[in-house]
């Protein structure tokens, strides 16, 4: 459908990665691949974490929580990059458009809450552990966790009035895999300005205080490690936090090069890249980073599978 300017956009052409055609179904097969191993390892990580009675603990309860949020980041995005891959162009209404963005914006400002309450946690339980069973209790958990929920919903809310408030009429063809800010901005036709400026200062609301309760939090760590004399301590304590500071990293380090980048928008093919990471591959990522770096999922994942050996022999 041909949209002039002056036509109000009313769906959106998604153009992909725009390839050939072969490698475009090499991209479908390595993305749906990485989505069943994604899919896989975080349910896995959710079923192990309830069945372990060793893994019952705060570090654990907020884990399990990450793992859902891997789930429905990825479920938000990848199943509909596979079938733009399938169908090279793929269109996508507006209502279908901005949920899609609501879901996003939700998942990822969630997961930067929930990295920066993890944080905390590992705080509380290096430099007060003494303190942590109360200090950590199930309500205090409860609480963490809903209020990076509910601070997420509140800037999904927020974000998705202001960019879908822009009125869109330059053209319906959106230059990207998903319905994201920069492509859509891209299409804009009114004055962005002031919705940008509250879509930005947001963002950046969400990634620094997110990060600053992260920093604030490692600082108190490695200043208590510090003090630890035994270097056999000090290793075992840096592990506990090893595999919370690779997630850390790998989300925020893409999550900042993609939104508070100076020439956000100007390269498309550059920001397709970065969203791929950290839209398909960080989720997928995310649980062998839990269960390789640790050493109490890894028993527990021994056990499991020691009992399956034992129920097929049976």
């Amino acid at each position: 459908m041909e949209h002039k300017n002056g036509t109000v956009t009313t769906d959106f052409i998604l153009m992909g990665f725009q390839l050939r055609a072969e490698l475009q179904m090499g991209l479908f097969f390595v993305f749906l691949i990485v989505y069943l191993i994604t899919m896989v390892g975080n349910l896995g990580m959710i079923v192990l974490i309830q069945c372990d009675l060793h893994l019952q603990t705060p570090m654990y309860f907020f884990l399990s929580h990450l793992s859902l949020l891997d789930i429905c980041y990825s479920s938000v995005i990848v199943p509909q990059l596979l079938e733009s891959l399938g169908t090279d162009k793929m269109v996508i209404s507006y209502e279908r458009c901005a949920t899609q963005f609501f879901f996003f914006t939700f998942c990822a400002s969630t997961e930067c809450f929930l990295l920066a309450v993890m944080a905390y946690d590992r705080y509380v339980a290096v430099c007060n552990p003494l303190l942590y069973a109360t200090t950590m209790t199930p309500q205090t958990r409860l609480g963490l966790v809903s209020g990076a929920y509910v601070g997420a919903m509140v800037n999904s809310v927020i974000r998705t009035g202001c960019t879908f408030s822009i009125s869109f009429c330059k053209s319906n063809h959106l230059d990207f895999f998903f319905c994201d800010l920069p492509p859509l901005l891209k299409l804009a036709c009114s004055e962005t300005r002031p919705w940008e400026r509250v879509i930005y200062l947001l963002a950046f609301l969400v990634i620094t205080t997110s990060i600053s309760v992260i920093l604030i939090s490692y600082l108190f760590i490695i200043q208590a490690i510090l003090k630890i004399h035994s270097a056999g301590s000090k290793a075992k304590t840096f592990s506990t936090c090893a595999s919370h500071m690779t997630a850390v990293a790998l989300f925020f380090g893409t999550l900042i090069f993609i939104y508070l980048k100076g020439n956000m928008g100007k390269s498309l093919m550059e920001d397709k890249i970065v969203s791929v990471f950290y839209t398909v591959v960080i989720p997928m990522l995310n649980p062998m980073i839990y269960s390789l770096r640790n050493k109490e999922v890894k028993e527990a994942l021994k056990k499991v599978l020691n009992r399956m050996r034992v129920s097929q022999v049976e």
